[in-house]
């Protein structure tokens, strides 16, 4: 009965040492993204396939044809980042991402469109970009 007092007594004092390290860092949106911007990363690897190809054109070719002014002014900001490149890594770090992955982000708030990104960007492009207005609206 000891031993099992002293396992409940490690797990609580690691749970509330967890809390503690959580609790003192940043938001790791509030470190990313600028007051009114929305910033779009599209994180990759070295090595595309046609897919990965496509979800960058389609985001690129949506947010500059339907948000040109908002692009040039740098209201809404796209970046592609290769994460397998040391350059990338600390970002890639803060926003927690770990492979392909594209995120919508402005202010605290974090959209990962990721998954409908894979499943439209190829055949039915349209849908994929339906979603990304979507988005940025509700942003």
């Amino acid at each position: 009965m000891k031993t099992f007092a002293t396992i409940i007594s490690v797990f609580l004092f690691l749970g509330t040492m967890n809390i503690h390290a959580q609790s003192t860092e940043p938001k790791q949106e509030e470190t990313v993204s600028g007051t009114e911007t929305i910033n779009v990363y599209y994180f990759h690897n070295t090595r595309r396939c046609e897919t990965c190809k496509a979800v960058e054109s389609v985001t690129l070719s949506t947010l500059e044809d339907s948000f040109p002014e908002q692009m040039k002014n740098g209201e809404i900001t796209f970046q592609s980042l290769n994460i397998e490149e040391d350059e990338n890594e600390p970002l890639a770090r803060k926003l927690r991402v770990s492979g392909q992955t594209l995120l919508f982000i402005k202010n605290n708030e974090k959209k990962d469109l990721t998954n409908d990104a894979f499943m439209y960007a190829r055949t039915s492009p349209d849908k994929l970009k339906e979603k990304i207005l979507k988005t940025i609206e509700n942003l």
